[in-house]
């Protein structure tokens, strides 16, 4: 018999200050320091305790005090799919003293974004940055300071070259030249299936991938291969081909594990993560004798990855149904109705899109509330700086 997605989670791990409802309007963005903690530890042991394998996507994460989070656990490669993100994590870094980051902008920029782009590799002249590239064309506008990653479709469908169309893919290591940071292989597509079923996809993935480098001729060059979000970045580490690589590196390059999800947990029961990234919301309507609707509707939390959109810490009897916009109705299958504006916590079920929905979050610790922090790296920029504004540091 199937079990229910965290129905062992320990809700004394959640504890709110008593007066929480009173201090904060609903429904709030709360981020568990030591949840974070817990599942950074834990992705440090599956590394091996080599965390230079791991390059984490701070599209998930996307406020400064988890980027120090995660640079205080040793990392300094990373991954962005924003400039807004890139300049706040470059930022962050700065400010704690981290020397030489390495940052890909794991997007195939172009025109103003990749401008932009060049600026922050001019303002931050102490990082290594990197773009995604696709085709001969955006090399002639490569900023300075700025390298590249060749981008590979794995089947995914999103960005890249098909990883058949070789001639193709080395005309770009050829145009790249010294510039050539690697391959990035994103297999996010691979998220169905029992977790045999999709190690046997993702290995022969990294089969064609190995065939591909062994093809270009990188053996012996100093190059990196990125894979490998939440999904199938435990098989890629287990893959005996990548240990055959150096001098060259693969790093995969998961991010929601930092918080944790609904969805990684159905999908991925053996992460020993915690969730650490819940909305709270207050119960405010009784609209029928089986159903309690909260607060927290599409504007507050993800809806895009189906139903449910999140599950409720500790109640599995409260199945939430499709929200609307600023209501989610939950619906109560034994037991009496949560009393209204009593606060309930909701698990995600896409926890990086809902990050991006909150303008603040509260950071709580040991029960208690440590700050109130901005998401600062959440939507997009619409606008650079002016050139004139520019120092390297």
């Amino acid at each position: 018999m199937a079990t229910t997605p965290f129905a062992g989670l320990d809700a004394r791990h959640y504890a709110l200050p008593e007066d929480f409802g009173r201090r904060f309007l609903t429904p709030a963005l709360v981020i568990y320091r030591d949840r974070v903690r817990s599942n950074l530890a834990w992705m440090k042991s599956r590394m091996g305790d080599d965390i230079r394998r791991w390059r984490p996507h701070v599209k998930t994460t996307k406020i400064p005090a988890v980027f120090e989070e995660i640079a205080g656990a040793g990392i300094r490669h990373f991954k962005a799919a924003t400039t807004r993100e890139t300049s706040q994590l470059l930022a962050t870094l700065r400010a704690t003293g981290i020397e030489g980051p390495d940052v890909c902008l794991a997007y195939p920029l172009r025109g103003a974004a990749l401008a932009r782009l060049g600026d922050l590799a001019q303002m931050y002249s102490k990082a290594r940055v990197s773009v995604l590239v696709e085709d001969l064309q955006v090399l002639d506008q490569l900023p300075p300071k700025v390298d590249a990653f060749i981008d590979i479709n794995p089947g995914m469908n999103r960005t890249g070259i098909p990883l058949d169309q070789r001639e193709r893919i080395a005309q770009l290591v050829q145009g790249c030249g010294s510039r050539l940071r690697g391959l990035h292989y994103y297999d996010g597509h691979l998220h169905s299936g029992t977790d045999a079923e999709r190690r046997a996809l993702a290995w022969a993935g990294y089969d064609g991938l190995m065939e591909l480098h062994a093809y270009l001729g990188l053996a012996g060059r100093d190059l990196e291969i990125i894979t490998s979000g939440t999904p199938t970045f435990m098989h890629a580490l287990a893959y005996p081909g990548f240990g055959d690589l150096a001098p060259s590196r693969q790093r995969v390059s998961p991010g929601t594990v930092v918080y944790h999800d609904l969805r990684s947990e159905e999908e991925n029961p053996k992460l020993m993560l915690s969730p650490a990234a819940l909305i709270v919301a207050q119960v405010i309507s009784h609209p029928t004798d089986d159903l309690a609707t909260c607060d927290a509707g599409s504007k507050s939390i993800a809806a895009e990855a189906g139903d449910p959109c999140a599950a409720v810490l500790g109640r599995p009897e409260w199945v939430p149904e499709t929200p609307s916009e600023e209501h989610l109705p939950l619906r109560v299958l034994r037991g009496p109705l949560p009393a209204r504006g009593s606060l309930v916590h909701l698990i995600p079920r896409h926890v990086c899109p809902t990050i991006n929905l909150a303008e603040e979050a509260v950071i709580v610790e040991g029960g208690q509330v440590q700050d109130v922090v901005a998401v600062s790296a959440r939507a997009h920029d619409l606008r650079a700086p002016q050139r004139s504004d520019l120092k390297s540091c």
